[in-house]
Parts: C-alpha cells; sequence; structure tokens
C-alpha cells in the first residue's frame, strides 16, 4: 500500500507540474519567452474573421519567432485570409485543427511571389498541424478555342470524329500561386494539413535536401483542377514521402529535374510509402520534364485508385531514369475526359525528343535521348481502360525493366466516346526486359479492337518466364496471345495458355532470332507458336533443360 501511495503521490505532482507548464505555455498568450517560443498570430494582430487580411500579422509573427532564434508560430481555430507569407529559418508553423488559411483571391499585389507559403535558402523549417490550407481555386468550362496541348491532339481529334464538342475546365483568372514554393531549403517537415483546392501545384520543393512529408492530405477536382497537381519534387534529395492521401486534377506524385530555378539538379535517394493516389492524369510519375537524373527511388505499398494514368515513365528531355523499384501497389484505372493526360492505362513508359511532341519545337534544340534503366515493377495488380505502352527510344533503349508478379486486367467501358485500347501490354527498344508471373486478363464486355496480351517489338534480351495470358475474346482466329517482332536472345519459359487460344505466340521480323523455349504449357493452345514474315525456320528452338 505504501509502493502505492507513493507511485500516486508521484503523479498528482507530474500532473500538477505539466498543467502548470501548459498554461504557461498557452500559445494564445505566449510573448516568445520561456522554453518553447510560441508566436501566436493572434498576438500581431489576426482576428480569424476570413474577410479581414492577416497577411501583415501572420508575416510579424514569423519574423519575430525568426529574431527570436526559432519557436512555434501558433495558428489558433479560425478563418485567415493571406498572400504570400514568407517563412524562416528554425521556424515550425503549426496551423491548429479548426483553422483555416485561405489564399486571397481578386488581389494580386497581396502575393509577391508565385506561391501562398514560400521559403527560399532556408534551414529547419516545419509546416504542420491539424488544420487546412484552402487554395480557393475554381473552373470555368469553356471551348478550348486556340489553346493547343501536342500532348492530348490525338484525343482531341477523335473527340472530333465522334461528333463531341471540344469543351474542357479553365482556371478562373481571380487566383494565384501553388500553395507551398520551398527552394533549396534544408530539413524540412510537413505534416499533418489538409491541402485543398491548390490553383496550380500544391507542393513544390526545388533542390531541397532531407525533407519529409507525412500524413498529409491534398484534394482539387478531378473533374475540373486542370494543372493543380498534388506534390511535384524537383532535383530533391533525401525525401520521404508517406502516409497521405492525394486526390487531385493532374498528377497526384511527380518528379522533376528541371532548370526553372537554378541548374537542373538530380532527384534522388526518395522513398514513397503508405499512400494513395488518385489523379485525373498520372498518379505517379518520372516527368518528361526531366534534364539531369530520377534516381534511387522506392514506392512500397501505395494504392492508386480511380486514375487516368497509374504509372507513368516519361523522358523528352534527355535525363535519365534508374535504379527504381515499385512494390506492392494496387492500381485502378479510368478514362477521363479527353483534356486530360492519360488514356486509362496502368502503365506509360515514352522516351521521346521534345521536336517529336511539339510540332514547332526545333530539333536544332533538342536534348539527346533520355534513358531509363533498371526499373523494376513487382507485386501489383492493375485493372485499366486502356493499353499499357512501355516504348524506349529508337536511339536509346529501355533497360533491365522488370516486371515480376503482375496481374493486369484489361476493362472496357461502352459509354466512353473513345477507346484507343489495342493491346494488353507491349514493349518495343528495350534491352535485358524481364516479365515473370506476369498474367494478362481481359475483362467483359469484350471490346472489338482488342487484339493480343503481349507484344515485344524491337527487343534484344528477354526472359518471359511464368506468364498467363491469351488473345482478347472473340479474335483467338486472328490474334495471337503473344507476339515476338524482330526479337532477339529470347526465354520463353513455364508459360500458360488459356482456354480459347489459337496461336499462343507468333514469332515475325528479320532480324528476330535464338528464341528458346523451356517447360512451356501449351495444351490449351491450337497452336504453340508459328512463324511469321520475316522469321527464319531456325529462329525458335526447344530447350531440353532449364538454364
Amino acid at each position: 500500500m505504501r509502493r502505492i501511495a507513493t507511485l500516486t503521490a508521484v503523479a498528482i505532482v507530474v500532473a500538477v507540474f505539466l498543467s502548470l507548464y501548459a498554461d504557461s505555455q498557452d500559445p494564445a498568450s505566449e510573448t516568445g519567452s520561456g522554453p518553447l517560443a510560441v508566436f501566436s498570430i493572434r498576438r500581431y494582430g489576426a482576428s480569424g474573421v476570413k474577410t479581414d487580411n492577416a497577411r501583415p500579422a501572420i508575416q510579424k509573427a514569423v519574423d519575430a519567432c525568426a529574431a527570436a532564434g526559432g519557436g512555434m508560430v501558433y495558428v489558433p481555430p479560425g478563418e485567415y485570409a493571406t498572400g504570400t507569407i514568407r517563412l524562416r529559418s528554425h521556424v515550425r508553423f503549426f496551423i491548429e485543427a479548426g483553422a483555416t488559411i485561405f489564399s486571397m483571391k481578386d488581389d494580386k499585389a497581396a502575393f509577391d511571389k508565385d506561391a501562398l507559403f514560400y521559403g527560399e535558402d532556408l534551414d529547419g523549417i516545419t509546416l504542420e498541424g491539424r488544420g487546412t490550407i484552402d487554395g480557393r481555386g475554381e473552373y470555368e468550362w469553356r471551348p478550348k478555342g486556340d489553346f493547343h496541348d501536342d500532348f492530348i491532339y490525338p484525343n482531341q481529334l477523335m473527340q472530333e470524329r465522334a461528333g463531341k464538342p471540344l469543351f474542357r475546365s479553365f482556371p478562373k483568372s481571380n487566383q494565384y500561386g501553388k500553395l507551398v514554393l520551398l527552394l533549396r531549403c534544408r530539413d524540412v517537415r510537413i505534416a499533418g494539413l489538409s491541402f485543398v483546392d491548390s490553383p496550380s501545384w500544391t507542393i513544390h520543393p526545388y533542390g531541397c535536401e532531407r525533407m519529409v512529408i507525412d500524413g498529409v492530405t491534398i484534394k482539387s477536382s478531378q473533374r475540373d483542377g486542370v494543372w493543380a497537381a498534388g506534390i511535384d519534387p524537383d532535383g530533391c534529395k533525401d525525401l520521404r514521402i508517406s502516409n497521405s492521401t492525394i486526390e487531385t486534377g493532374d498528377d497526384a506524385l511527380v518528379f522533376y529535374s528541371m532548370n526553372w530555378f537554378g541548374p537542373a539538379l538530380p532527384c534522388e535517394n526518395i522513398t514513397v510509402t503508405n499512400c494513395r493516389l488518385s489523379s485525373s492524369s498520372s498518379a505517379l510519375k518520372f516527368c518528361d520534364g526531366n534534364m539531369n537524373a530520377i534516381r534511387r527511388v522506392t514506392v512500397d505499398n501505395c494504392v492508386i485508385t480511380n486514375s487516368n494514368r497509374g504509372i507513368a515513365v516519361m523522358d523528352f528531355d534527355g535525363g535519365e531514369v534508374s535504379d527504381v523499384i515499385l512494390s506492392n501497389l494496387t492500381i485502378e484505372c479510368n478514362r477521363f475526359d479527353w483534356f486530360w493526360w492519360g488514356d486509362g492505362d496502368p502503365f506509360h513508359f515514352n522516351v521521346k525528343k521534345r521536336s517529336e511532341i511539339h510540332k514547332n519545337w526545333k530539333k536544332e534544340d533538342d536534348r539527346p535521348a533520355g534513358a531509363v534503366r533498371n526499373l523494376t515493377i513487382r507485386n501489383v495488380i492493375a485493372r485499366g481502360k486502356g493499353s499499357s505502352v512501355c516504348n524506349g527510344h529508337p536511339e536509346n533503349w529501355l533497360e533491365g525493366v522488370t516486371l515480376d508478379n503482375v496481374k493486369l486486367i484489361v476493362a472496357h467501358d461502352p459509354s466512353a466516346a473513345y477507346d484507343k485500347a489495342i493491346n494488353a501490354l507491349s514493349f518495343r527498344w528495350a534491352r535485358n526486359l524481364k516479365l515473370k508471373d506476369v498474367e494478362i486478363v481481359w475483362e467483359k464486355p469484350a471490346y472489338a479492337q482488342w487484339q493480343s496480351a503481349l507484344v515485344l517489338e524491337d527487343i534484344e534480351g528477354v526472359d518471359l518466364d511464368g506468364f498467363k495470358g491469351g488473345p482478347a475474346p472473340g479474335g483467338s482466329a486472328l490474334h495471337p496471345a503473344v507476339i515476338l517482332d524482330n526479337v532477339e536472345k529470347a526465354l520463353v519459359r513455364n508459360c500458360r495458355s488459356v482456354p480459347g487460344t489459337g496461336t499462343f505466340m507468333l514469332v515475325r521480323g528479320e532480324r528476330s532470332r535464338d528464341i528458346g523455349l523451356a517447360g512451356n504449357d501449351f495444351r490449351d493452345a491450337k497452336v504453340p507458336f508459328e512463324l511469321g514474315p520475316g522469321a527464319s525456320k531456325s529462329v525458335v528452338r526447344n530447350l531440353k533443360e532449364r538454364p
């Protein structure tokens, strides 16, 4: 009993001490002294009324906190409208639950930078809490007029052929900026907050190091929110993104390596875990804007839902994408309106030069074709309404791409204005390609334009191990399950045909050679393989033993 009484007395003393300490640190009354320096924006004149301009008060609190050597800027419950807030080193900006910071509208003079929160060359900054940052993005629908986008021009042509009007969403002109723009900052933490309706990219760091984004929610309209991307790291390193939900018009999570704010820096040493991504464009994108490198990236244990494109690797500015592992993912893709990039496709690899995309780009301004090397996609279930097309470039082939334990389900939406899907999965211009335990499933209702499950063209070195799939429903007499077109040094092993298959594999092309078969089960195919135009009789041989 004496021991229990002693422990009880200690607990009472601790509780009293914590209560007194908490009272002394009341954010609404703290002046910046004491063990925890807290600077409430209310003390500097913020009213918490949305119609009042809170920018001067917020900036004074941030500057006072920085002048004191650091501490917390506290935003209590209320509504605060502001323009650009310049963050400072060693300032922890805390937005309380029940507090919302609104971007000011109809007052461009309130933004001296193209951002609501701006930081440059800072150390040890934090933006966190349980409150909300609202960009107040709004849109209007009107005819596209003279606005032209080379990336979606094929969609535009199909929309026109279908007799559909070319109406699309555009941002209204009375709104400004990204929600967070950080340049060359170090030791950054963004956590817990909700970011909604950004008029532009939501969180855009350039050249930042040792950055953590944890437990945030980012939302913009997937119907309207053009250019309202989620997180856009550019040339950042040692970046961790986790436990977050991103639902956006435009890309949800996209990596850059560009020269907009300085030299093009590699975007590297990145981990993404336990996130859910949804996008009217690409959920996860290794961006076409890559002049240097995006490398050493792992994405694990994430869910992609309701996205126009699942995983995109687009390289148009000569940089490299290398040493990437994408694992333990589920992907659900749907075809969005005609003006969004994407086609309901779970996987999209595309290496181009700018002149091959933009009709007005001069060839002499091109950079060399970019490189995609050592990329693995493992343990994925994906469902989409478009073909997964994975192309390198004739001058720089994909190198060392692996798909391991991937189930790809192809679906069709009869109500869509158009459907460009043909083959389920295709690769072109690739070396050392490995497809292990890949399964293709065609879902009903069937689409008349569907053809083959897998097409490999212009490939040097491929290991097709444990593949299962057949031709599209209704096309078994016309289309093989697998096409090898100008494929060299291929090993096809442990593969299985499915009932209703006519020809499992067609080999064609004058450069096709050295294709070995081992341990396959072709019992459900009428013809295990056949030779097409250009293929010599000796191109395929059965191997007695598995290498």
